[in-house]
């Protein structure tokens, strides 16, 4: 959910090589994220009408990145504010947690191999 579909699209599409596709449902446009052949998500704006109660902007999910700090270094690039520096959780991997120039929350992490 974004209040700015077009920047929202712009901005994940650079920070993680997404590819993003419009199909028009119910009155308004929702766009499907596909990584590689994959489709893996979604994004719609928090004004469609399918929307109840007018929420932030907001991401409920990890995204898994090869290099978090990597990552981060370019959403900072990107205009993201860094809420959490990356950190590392012992046995699980290295996430952060940033806010997208929307004002969307979004974890990255990088999982031990």
């Amino acid at each position: 959910m974004t209040t700015d579909t077009e920047a929202a699209k712009s901005f994940y599409a650079q920070l993680l090589g997404w590819k993003l596709q419009d199909i028009s449902m119910e009155g308004t446009t929702y766009t499907t994220i596909s990584a590689g052949d994959q489709e893996i998500g979604g994004m719609m704006s928090v004004s469609a009408p399918a929307v109840q109660g007018n929420p932030p902007p907001h991401w409920g999910v990890y995204v898994t990145v090869d290099d978090v700090d990597a990552s981060v270094k370019k959403a900072e690039e990107l205009g993201a504010t860094i809420l959490v520096s990356p950190m590392d959780i012992q046995d699980v991997g290295r996430f952060s947690i940033i806010q997208d120039p929307q004002g969307a929350v979004l974890t990255l992490i990088t999982y031990i191999s």
